[in-house]
């Protein structure tokens, strides 16, 4: 039996990874024993423990399809307020980094001294 078929009899039908940052996002579509789609939605993120070894903290959502409009828009207000009223943070790489001149910001004037 290929690994798809397998894949597919333990009920999973679709899977799509998102890295982002620290974080990685897995959206898997399965299926139940009645055949009815539903949606897990996992966050992943490394963690480093104390032996320095390092483990992965996983967190599940389980998204049913008569609740994927609702779950739509309440993200898309959560989201747009965010957009909307969240202060703009500068980050500490750029604050303390000074300021870089671009290769325009040189004067002909700079070339003779």
């Amino acid at each position: 039996m290929s690994e798809e078929l397998e894949k597919n009899d333990r009920g999973d039908l679709f899977s799509k990874s998102v890295r982002a940052g620290k974080r990685t996002y897995f959206f898997d579509v399965k299926s139940t024993r009645g055949n009815d789609y539903y949606l897990t939605i996992t966050e992943s993120k490394k963690r480093f423990g104390t032996d320095g070894k390092f483990t992965y903290e996983k967190h599940k959502i389980f998204l049913y399809k008569e609740d994927f409009e609702k779950f739509i828009e309440g993200l898309n207000e959560a989201i747009t307020h965010i957009k909307e009223n969240a202060p703009e943070i500068e980050s500490n790489y750029e604050s303390n980094e000074p300021e870089k001149k671009s290769d325009s910001d040189v004067s002909f004037e700079d070339l003779g001294n």
